[in-house]
């Protein structure tokens, strides 16, 4: 898919859109959101490791370094790791609502410093399809929206990863646009 200012705006407009409905949500169904990505990254790890294996084999045509093939890499053990730590992600407070400070004006006045989300959050980042996963879970726990960019080096394994990450959201109640990826190789 060929990536167009359009179409980037209009990622970016549905992601905002989604931000408000998210900033909303309460703990429990942003919890129970990462709980069925998490259980979705296990069932469908052969998708993943499919989509990886194709960049795997253009990053070696492209003679990618041993290291830089190391953090593209994945594999079951890896995609197991991914879905561990997104649970553990689920087992932090939420932070939106917290007061982080708070006093008392003579007048009477409660004034407080509150958490909340920011909106819409952009992460482009290298080849580190983990980073896919992990952006979006930390995004959704404190209630923003992500769009995502990832390098060209990993396309197909961030398309995979954030399509099962949306449709598994989008399937726990979370809205449309709230986890989104930038596709395409250009920049």
């Amino acid at each position: 898919m060929a990536v167009t200012a359009t179409s980037v705006a209009e990622t970016c407009a549905q992601a905002k859109r989604a931000a408000g409905t998210l900033a909303a949500l309460p703990s429990g169904v942003k919890d129970a959101a990462l709980e069925a990505i998490a259980a979705a990254l296990i069932e469908r790890t052969p998708e993943i490791l499919e989509a990886n294996a194709r960049d795997l084999d253009a990053g070696r045509e492209a003679g990618l370094t041993d290291a830089l093939m190391d953090r593209l890499a994945l594999d079951a053990g890896r995609v197991a790791v991914i879905a561990r730590q997104v649970r553990d992600i689920v087992a932090l407070p939420d932070p939106v609502g917290e007061v982080i400070e708070g006093h008392r004006l003579a007048n009477g006045l409660d004034v407080r410093k509150v958490r909340v989300p920011l909106g819409v959050i952009a992460v482009v980042y290298e080849a580190r399809p983990n980073v896919t996963i992990d952006a979006a879970a930390l995004c959704l726990k404190s209630g923003n929206a992500i769009v995502l960019r990832g390098s060209s080096s990993a396309m197909h394994s961030n398309a995979v990863l954030a399509t099962i990450a949306a449709e598994a959201a989008a399937n726990a109640g979370l809205p449309e646009g709230a986890i989104a990826l930038v596709a395409g190789g250009g920049r």
